[in-house]
């Protein structure tokens, strides 16, 4: 099952899909942090997916704060910062965790989701506000995933792995050995912040791909990754929320 609807959010309405999984019942929900490429045909089968496996799941419009804008066509970007950059530029993991609150009230009003504990998961740009959000509502959130997620442990005041010693969830993050976005040194500052604030965590690095690698409408999409990176996130919900997935 697969909805369209508009969520008040922290600062106007926000286009949204929901995805449930087939038959009638109650599930645990599920959010999706998309990447900077926005809501697109990848998004929806993933999150479509994650739904097949057994969970409520939420795939909101973070560029909402912009308005209207084209839909947006990997394999047509010939200027990722002219076409891409406006939009980004509207979001950041602080405003992100201001919609979540909206996000998670929309959820409670659903007679389909299944309790109070949430699990999250974020791509590209998502994955700093999945962890972001894990820390900004620890009584919510029981998981949180990043995948080939930048700018993870930074210097900047917004920088997730500052934010560790709030963090209540179990946290998965997934990097590519080359990602500029993640170096080596970013992916060990950022183990550092976990280990040291007690987060039950797993940081993995994926040899041999490339920032972006779970969406197949990338030239850089690697298949094999791309399939582990979905059983580990499913494993991961499985394991705090209590649903088995078989996706």
């Amino acid at each position: 099952m697969h909805e369209q609807l508009v969520i008040p959010a922290a600062d106007g309405p926000c286009p949204a899909h929901l995805f449930l999984p087939d038959g009638e019942g109650q599930w645990p929900a599920v959010i999706v942090y998309m990447d900077a490429l926005a809501i697109r045909p990848t998004m929806i089968d993933l999150a479509a997916r994650i739904a097949a496996a057994g969970y409520v799941v939420l795939l909101p419009d973070l560029f909402y704060r912009h308005g209207p804008y084209a839909p947006i066509v990997a394999s047509e970007i010939k200027d990722f910062r002219a076409e891409i950059g406006p939009l980004m530029a509207t979001i950041d993991n602080r405003k992100a965790a201001a919609d979540t609150a909206q996000f998670l009230a929309f959820l409670d009003t659903r007679p389909d989701v299944k309790g109070r504990k949430v699990g999250v998961t974020g791509y590209c740009m998502g994955g700093g506000m999945a962890l972001t959000a894990a820390a900004t509502f620890p009584d919510r959130i029981v998981a949180a995933a990043s995948f080939h997620g930048g700018s993870l442990a930074t210097d900047a005041a917004d920088s997730p792995h500052l934010l560790a010693p709030q963090i209540a969830a179990e946290i998965y993050v997934a990097g590519a050995d080359r990602d500029r976005a993640y170096p080596p040194e970013m992916a060990e500052r950022l183990e550092t912040a976990l280990t040291e604030a007690g987060v039950t965590h797993r940081c993995e690095i994926y040899a041999g791909a490339i920032h972006g690698w779970t969406m197949n409408d990338l030239p850089i999409y690697n298949q094999p990754a791309a399939e582990r990176a979905f059983a580990e996130l499913i494993a991961l919900f499985a394991r705090t929320l209590g649903q088995v997935g078989n996706a």
